[in-house]
C-alpha cells in the first residue's frame, strides 16, 4: 500500500500542532517519525488513523483519499498501537490479540480466526503467557501483545507510536525487530520513535518535525547533526558504523 499525506494541519484549542505535514510511504517500507516532545509526532498518527480530524490537508490510501473508507474497511487497512495502554478489565492474552480480528468477526470467532491468533502468538513467542490474564504479565509482554493484536488485523498499514517507550533494552530491540519482521511480509510501517539510534538502525525513511512542521525528511542524511542540533537543541556527534548512522548526544545548547 502506498501512504501519501499533503499539507497536513491540526489545531488544539486553536494552537497549532500539526503545520503543513507531509509524507510518503511504500509497501514494505518503515518510516520513523522523530522529534521532540510535542513536535506532534502521536498527532500525525492519529490523523492517519482518523482518530484526530485534520484541519486541513488530504490523506491518501492507495490514491483513495481516507475519508472515503468505511470505519470497517479503515480497521481492515491499518493497524494502531497506542503510545499508552492499560487494561481495565481482566482478559487471557490470546483474547486480547483476538479482539484484532474484530473487523472480520461475524457473531463469533470463527477457526480461522482462532488459528490465525495461534499463529501469530507462535511468531512472537508468546506461547507462555498466551493464557495468563494481561495484567498480570511485564511490561515489555504487554507491548508484544498490543503489537501482537494489531498485526492480528491483518493490516496495509502499521502504526505504532513510541512502542518502545518504558522498555528495557532487550524488550527495545525484540519489539523493533516484529516491526521489521512484520514490515518485511508486506505492511508498511510509520512508527513514532524517540531513540534516535533506533530509528537509524531500523527505519528505511525518516522525517523530523520541529514544532509540527517537517523540518527535514530523508533517508540515514536526516541524522546529521545540522538537522538534530537545531530541533533537540543538543550537541551531537555521529559515526557511521556499518552504513548505519551512531548518534552521541554530547551534552545541551
Amino acid at each position: 500500500m502506498k501512504i501519501t499525506v499533503n499539507g497536513l494541519t491540526f489545531s488544539y484549542n486553536s494552537r497549532p500542532v500539526l503545520k503543513n505535514a507531509a509524507l510518503e510511504l511504500g509497501a514494505g517500507e518503515i518510516l520513523g517519525i522523530i522529534g521532540p516532545n510535542g513536535s506532534g509526532k502521536s498527532t500525525l498518527l492519529k490523523c492517519i488513523d482518523r482518530i484526530l480530524k485534520p484541519g486541513a490537508g488530504c490523506i491518501f490510501l492507495d490514491g483513495k483519499e481516507i475519508g472515503n473508507f468505511s470505519m470497517v474497511e479503515l480497521a481492515r487497512l491499518i493497524g494502531y498501537v497506542p503510545q499508552q495502554e492499560e487494561s481495565r478489565f481482566p482478559v487471557k492474552v490470546f483474547d486480547a490479540i483476538l479482539m484484532g480480528r474484530k473487523p472480520f468477526l461475524n457473531w463469533k470467532p470463527s477457526q480461522a480466526d482462532l488459528d490465525k491468533v495461534s499463529e501469530i502468538i507462535e511468531i512472537l513467542k508468546l506461547e507462555d503467557i498466551a493464557m495468563r490474564d494481561i495484567g498480570s504479565i511485564s511490561g515489555g509482554e504487554r507491548q508484544k501483545v498490543i503489537i501482537a493484536r494489531a498485526i492480528a488485523q491483518e493490516p496495509d498499514l502499521l502504526l505504532l507510536d513510541e512502542p518502545t517507550s518504558n522498555l528495557d533494552l532487550r524488550h527495545q530491540l525484540e519489539v523493533m525487530d516484529i516491526i521489521e519482521a512484520m514490515t518485511d511480509e508486506g505492511p508498511s510501517s510509520i512508527v513514532a520513535v524517540h531513540d534516535l539510534n533506533l530509528a537509524a538502525r531500523y527505519c528505511h525513511k525518516l522525517i523530523l518535525l520541529q514544532d509540527g512542521a517537517v523540518f527535514a525528511a530523508g533517508k540515514q542524511e536526516v541524522l546529521r547533526p545540522e538537522n538534530i542540533e537545531p530541533v533537540y537543541r543538543v550537541r551531537v556527534k555521529t559515526y557511521e558504523n556499518g552504513g548505519r548512522t551512531v548518534i552521541f548526544a554530547d551534552r545541551p545548547i
